[in-house]
């Protein structure tokens, strides 16, 4: 099994360096996908085991993803795809206690439309989608020719979560149809998180379960 290290820097064995922590969505990430073959290249990396794959349930995702987060017993890194991505905003919004504490930092790939005309209606339980700044370093990779989301709407979610806004150029999905291999693109990308060298968003106001009329209590 090859080490990230191998492929970018060498990061040494520290025995507190951040978990890396798959996040799939819709249906999860399936044979040949990017993220399945990095679970089985990269020492410390695993896919966050969400279930219900088919049928998503947003409130049920978060718990499991908590849980996830919290059994590691050190810093996060979240590599989330499509509905994924959703999900970590909203788990971040109501789960994320202090700035880059537990998740130290996120790789966001191929978000998609949840709110309006979602490609699938089994997404709709995931609107709306959070507005507020992820309180932890970010980058939010988009392609323009993503059949889910727009190319100018997932740069301007980027602009809301304050993540980095990296153009992936004409490559679908971003998923196993996209032929990307083992993305060694993004391993390049989940490596500057790790390294720290994305900057944090400045001043953000964390936001206050108050703020929103429909919490998760509210929502099925």
């Amino acid at each position: 099994m090859a080490r990230l290290h191998d492929v970018e820097a060498d990061r040494g064995t520290n025995t507190q360096e951040p978990l890396v922590l798959l996040v799939p969505g819709l249906e999860g990430s399936g044979p040949g996908h990017w993220q399945r073959r990095w679970a089985e290249e990269i020492d410390n990396c695993q896919i966050a085991d969400l279930g219900s794959w088919d049928t998503p349930h947003r409130n049920t995702w978060i718990n499991r993803l908590n849980l996830a987060v919290h059994r590691a017993g050190r810093p996060v890194i979240l590599v989330a795809h499509s509905l994924g991505c959703i999900l970590t905003a909203w788990w971040s919004k109501f789960e994320q206690p202090a700035w880059s504490n537990p998740v130290a930092g996120a790789l966001l790939v191929a978000p998609p439309e949840v709110d309006f005309f979602p490609r699938d209606e089994r997404l709709t339980g995931f609107a709306p989608t959070p507005a507020d700044a992820l309180p932890f370093p970010s980058i939010l990779v988009g392609s323009r020719n993503d059949p889910w989301i727009g190319f100018e709407t997932a740069k301007g979610l980027a602009r809301r979560w304050g993540s980095d806004f990296v153009d992936a150029g004409d490559v679908g999905h971003i998923n196993a149809n996209s032929g990307l291999g083992s993305w060694d693109e993004g391993k390049r990308l989940l490596a500057r998180l790790l390294d720290g060298q994305v900057q944090v968003p400045g001043a953000v106001r964390r936001p206050n379960h108050a703020d929103w009329a429909e919490g998760l209590e509210f929502r099925a």
